[in-house]
């Protein structure tokens, strides 16, 4: 195994600004809630044609997912002890070692350093890390396959 460093430090790129100020049970349609990402002013140029695009992917910090007691090797997904115990990493689940988010968002609009986004399930002041534009040939793939438990239906 090759060596890696010990440490590893990311500064944030901006800040989720949302009327969700806390996760509650149950949960928020976050498919619904539209939001935005304040990305840091000396980074507005960086934003320059990203208005283009219909959808985004955003990266962002799980900064409240931090009870190391939720953080066990195997688990139910979404928390549900109907579905099978599974591996950490098999889940979306935010309790892991480093807890970063991702999702696909539809772009609404860019304001300079704002986006204004739709569907991100952050909750407000979140630290994002990077923005990724969403491309249909490189982000998709085909013929994917999940176990019978994490479809949506």
């Amino acid at each position: 195994m090759a060596a890696h460093p010990s440490e590893m430090t990311i500064k944030p790129i901006g800040i989720v600004r949302s009327q969700v100020r806390q996760k509650r049970k149950p949960g928020y349609k976050w498919q619904e809630i539209v939001s935005e990402v304040v990305i840091d002013d000396s980074l507005s140029e960086a934003l320059g044609g990203l208005e283009e695009f219909s959808h985004i992917i955003v990266i962002y910090r799980l900064h409240l997912a931090v009870d190391t007691a939720k953080m066990a090797v195997k688990v139910h997904p979404r928390g549900d002890s109907e579905l099978p115990l599974v591996g950490r990493y098999a889940t979306r689940s935010p309790y892991r070692p480093n807890s970063l988010g991702q999702k696909l968002v539809r772009l609404l609009e860019r304001r300079g350093n704002v986006l204004r986004i739709q569907g991100l399930d952050a909750l407000d002041g979140t630290p994002v890390i990077d923005i990724k534009p969403y491309i249909p040939g490189y982000d998709s793939v085909e013929n994917a396959t999940v176990p019978k438990w994490a479809k949506h239906e």
